[in-house]
């Protein structure tokens, strides 16, 4: 006999929201109660959800970007509100080893300990085999594949030395659904997929967990100006729950990673993508 279940507040294919006040939400809010976590790409569509709702869930962050903070003001004003205790940005390039280690190295020095890195730095260029030319393709893994090596080749003795900790790559549904033109940004994530995974391998006698979440189509302001009717439709024909996802939705699961209520997942490839991939 089979149940019908219900989910309450919410119409199926919708974003679940917890009830203010409830249990749930009260463990969402403090899941990351005391951790310190690097957050790369943090001026980036992910990064600028994910750090208010991280801060809001109790974390330090230590944020960088290669975009200065003084271009993105909400950004700025958390920066002020929360102060270096709580949200220290570094300027700084992921895909350039020097300045990655200068990040890591305040990391160790301000707060002597890392818990989490998510690690979003990307490049992007769309073009098929024959259009992509050689520049592209190094600057499209330098800045996707190089970035995430680095970030994890810095951070991962930081966590040694402290015990532990939980790396959150972003990878994309794009690094295993094959969609025409999608070459060097497809090999790149590909390649951030099986990083993740050997690390995690590699590391796990040392406390260390290491997953990557595959995003699908999410809706930000950068990617809303140029979609087209065709993507629209694409998107709500081929995608399970019939619509893009949400930054907020993606970065839940992110914290969820990164939190300590996901102790025994490691070398896991998230897809939170409504179903698109399969």
């Amino acid at each position: 006999m089979f149940r019908r279940w219900h989910m309450r507040g919410a119409r199926f294919g919708e974003p679940w929201k917890a009830t203010p006040g409830s249990d749930r939400m009260r463990s969402v809010e403090s899941m990351l109660q005391g951790k310190t976590i690097w957050v790369t790409g943090a001026l980036g569509q992910l990064g600028r959800s994910a750090i208010p709702m991280f801060l809001q869930q109790g974390a330090t962050l230590i944020c960088s970007d290669i975009v200065p903070l003084e271009q993105v003001p909400a950004m700025q004003a958390l920066a002020d509100e929360y102060g270096d205790s709580r949200f220290v940005f570094i300027q700084a390039d992921a895909a350039d080893e020097e300045q990655v280690k200068a990040v890591a190295d305040e990391i160790e020095r301000r707060f002597g300990r890392l818990d989490g890195g998510y690690f979003n730095a990307y490049k992007n260029v769309w073009k098929p085999l024959l259009d992509l030319s050689l520049e592209e393709w190094e600057a499209t893994l330098k800045g996707t594949l190089t970035s995430a090596f680095l970030c994890c080749k810095y951070a991962v003795p930081i966590m040694i030395r402290t015990g532990g900790g939980s790396i959150v790559n972003t990878s994309s549904v794009l690094g295993h659904v094959v969609k025409k033109g999608c070459l060097g940004y497809g090999a790149a994530k590909a390649g951030v997929n099986q990083l993740t995974k050997v690390i995690a391998r590699d590391y796990a006698d040392y406390g260390i967990r290491a997953n990557a979440l595959l995003p699908g189509d999410f809706k930000a302001p950068e990617k809303l100006a140029r979609q087209t009717e065709h993507h629209v439709r694409m998107i709500r024909e081929e995608t399970y729950l019939g619509r893009s996802g949400s930054c907020d939705e993606i970065n839940q699961v992110a914290a969820f990673l990164l939190s300590d209520a996901s102790s025994y997942v490691t070398a896991s490839l998230y897809s939170v993508d409504g179903g698109f991939h399969i």
